[in-house]
């Protein structure tokens, strides 16, 4: 026997490889091996920039006595849940089911048929607070198989049975109209926290696809609490300790209410959604803090993210080696008094001390602190602020980075070409839209392929063998169309509609309701299918709106219907938990407004484009060319003549146009929201 991980292209299986466990990667051979020797499987799924995950690892799988039981009674299988997104979506829900809680490293006793019946998260090397330990768990779940086999498949039949009751319909009836929107807003104002911005308690999350909501419904209605809510989040992260002060970009969340600490590993997607907030928040208020915020963040993601083929890496580890050559967490980001003295001299770290909020006694472990700005230290001198940062980031550059998980999902890199394109755009930062346009083209050439179905991973160019699950399809088709907006270049819209039309057959059921999984994908015990925005778009609502605006764009009744069908959803959760339905009420926002669409006949990257861009207007979609081909490119652009042969704009919604202008203050005003 042997580990079979090594030929994987996930680095989270890679860094099993060597382990002594005999790991199966999920494969139906894998489950054929457990009904051969008639022992049960033990699922293990985790993610390579999961602290705990490399816990359990080094505690139990690197140990050669707990490897030689679990070889001996059990078929194990390693499952990178970002690459099987379905799977763990599958058993996830069966943990929380049976337990009430989840998380990663997720650990799951399955029989050969795939069917859970033992569950839990992290188990210890020894019994500790109750929870007992990993090879006391083993011998458990060993002694049931062997002893009480009619109880275990007792157990596991209820679960599949009960799993396979939860099916959703679509959720509602219709689309959300004005008074679900009001009540998901209300929801959110008595969930706000009013002292430190966000929602919630610890752990606090930065909650991109809300505050997009905000934006969008400040722009509609002009309710100042909703902009107010969205502005001062916004504030508090950057001015935190979950913003990256020295490079740019955020961590995955705080471990407490005022974003000081966080869980320091650094994820594409959420660096992409809030890249793309800033932007637009900028865009909504002028603010040169969400300018530099998006702009720092978009850099973040090209210098550490970018990959050699030109697409963006996962993440980047929360551990690396302190100066002793332990991993820990956070050591590449913390400072002590020492350090900075260190670096800067005196003076100068007395300075980085109180601007950073830097201390004696530490705000993390070990007398450390995280760099914030408590903004106490009154009015600063910006080039002495810009020389301490830099000379801080140099040195910190000299010690050993964390690691960083290689691997290009689909759906990410789509959030982050939609991010890239819009920012690059607004700030006149065209090697961004470069950028965005290197990585949509790798989409297209390796993750699409020869198949013409959707690969959900990459790696070094090479295509992962996962098929796309629907956030794939949304998202990607979301970067799409934000790049074909942006750069005029309407083989992005046709790609898009190519994506869709997969959403619409292979993704779509009865009543506008959609699943996570193609039709024709691997059967699990139960086909996922969750609505709510959880750290991304759901596929439901990133779905959603992206059809909702390939319709716009080509007046498709079809996936204008769609959009619609799967939106049943959002009136039945925004009034209920709108904290989780975030980008699907941004989505209910873009409907009730239109969305409107905008044809400018006339130049790209003219002012009247420029300025169609920047519109405020919820979810507008864009059309700029020039020239007799124009319209093949994009049908907005048919039949829309210069006027006086000047530059003209073109702004209808719902089938009514208003009248052409050459004037950019008045395209402005009519996209004022």
């Amino acid at each position: 026997m042997a580990n079979r991980l090594a030929q994987t292209t996930s680095p989270y299986l890679l860094q099993h490889a060597d382990n002594p466990v005999d790991w199966w990667p999920w494969s139906p051979e894998a489950f054929e091996e457990a009904r051969k020797r008639d022992v049960p499987v033990l699922l293990s799924v985790g993610y390579a920039s999961c602290h705990w995950c490399h816990v359990m690892a080094h505690e139990s799988f690197e140990d050669e006595t707990v490897a030689d039981y679990l070889n001996a009674h059990f078929v194990p299988v390693k499952v990178d849940r970002e690459e099987r997104p379905d799977v763990d979506a599958v058993y996830m829900e069966a943990v929380q089911a049976a337990t009430g809680h989840g998380g990663w490293p997720m650990t799951v006793f399955l029989t050969p048929d795939a069917e859970p019946f033992y569950f839990g998260t992290y188990f210890p090397p020894e019994p500790r607070h109750g929870s007992p330990s990993f090879q006391q768990v083993l011998e458990g779940v060993t002694a049931a198989w062997t002893d009480r086999r009619d109880e275990v498949a007792e157990v596991a039949g209820r679960i599949v049975a009960d799993l396979a009751g939860r099916s959703l319909v679509h959720g509602g009836d219709g689309v959300p109209g004005e008074s679900e929107v009001a009540q998901a807003l209300l929801g959110l104002t008595r969930e706000y926290d009013e002292q430190h911005g966000g929602f919630g308690g610890a752990p606090k999350f930065p909650p991109a696809m809300v505050v997009e909501f905000l934006l969008r419904h400040y722009a509609r209605t002009g309710a100042e609490g909703a902009l107010q809510m969205a502005a001062d989040t916004c504030t508090a992260m950057a001015r935190g300790g979950i913003y990256d002060q020295l490079g740019g970009g955020f961590a995955r969340y705080s471990v407490d209410r005022e974003w000081i600490v966080p869980h320091f590993e650094k994820m594409l997607y959420d660096n992409a959604l809030l890249c793309r907030v800033y932007a637009r928040l900028w865009r909504t208020t002028g603010s040169d803090e969400a300018r530099r915020i998006a702009l720092e963040t978009a850099d973040f993601m090209v210098r550490e993210l970018r990959t050699a083929e030109g697409g963006f890496a996962s993440a980047l580890d929360a551990d690396s080696e302190d100066a002793e050559g332990k991993h820990v967490e956070g050591a590449f980001y913390v400072w002590t008094p020492a350090q900075l003295r260190e670096v800067l001299g005196e003076d100068d770290a007395a300075f980085a001390a109180a601007y950073f909020g830097v201390t004696e006694e530490g705000s993390f472990e070990e007398g450390a602190s995280v760099l914030r700005l408590p903004g106490d230290a009154g009015p600063v001198d910006a080039a002495r602020v810009a020389d301490v940062r830099a000379r801080l980031l140099a040195a910190r550059d000299e010690r050993p980075h964390p690691g960083r998980d290689d691997k290009v999902v689909a759906a990410w890199n789509g959030l982050a070409i939609a991010a890239l394109a819009e920012t690059g755009a607004y700030f006149d930062r065209p090697d961004l839209v470069e950028r965005a346009t290197e990585a949509a083209d790798l989409l297209v050439r390796v993750h699409l392929g020869e198949v013409a179905r959707l690969t959900r991973t990459s790696k070094d160019g090479r295509a992962g063998d996962n098929a796309g699950v629907l956030e794939d399809y949304g998202d990607v088709a979301e970067g799409f169309l934000a790049l074909a907006a942006v750069t005029g270049e309407g083989a992005w819209l046709e790609f898009a509609g190519f994506l869709l039309d997969i959403v619409l057959e292979q993704f779509t059921g009865e009543g506008g309701q959609l699943y996570d999984t193609a039709h024709d994908a691997e059967q699990l015990i139960r086909r996922p299918q969750d609505p709510t925005d959880s750290a991304t778009p759901s596929g439901w609502t990133a779905a959603a709106g992206a059809l909702l605006s390939y319709a716009a764009y080509t007046g498709s009744e079809a996936h204008r219907t769609a959009a619609e069908g799967a939106l049943g959803v959002v009136k039945a959760l925004g009034p209920r938990v709108p904290r989780f339905v975030g980008w699907g009420l941004a989505v209910a926002e873009a409907l009730l407004d239109g969305p409107r669409e905008v044809a400018v006949a006339g130049p790209v990257g003219g002012e009247l484009h420029r300025t169609a861009l920047l519109g405020r207007a919820p979810g507008a979609v864009v059309a700029a060319g020039e020239g007799p081909g124009a319209g093949a490119e994009f049908p907005l652009l048919v039949d829309r003549p210069l006027v006086g042969g000047e530059p003209t704009a073109y702004v209808c919604r719902h089938f009514v146009c208003d009248a052409p202008t050459t004037d950019a203050g008045e395209l402005a005003a009519k996209l004022g929201g």
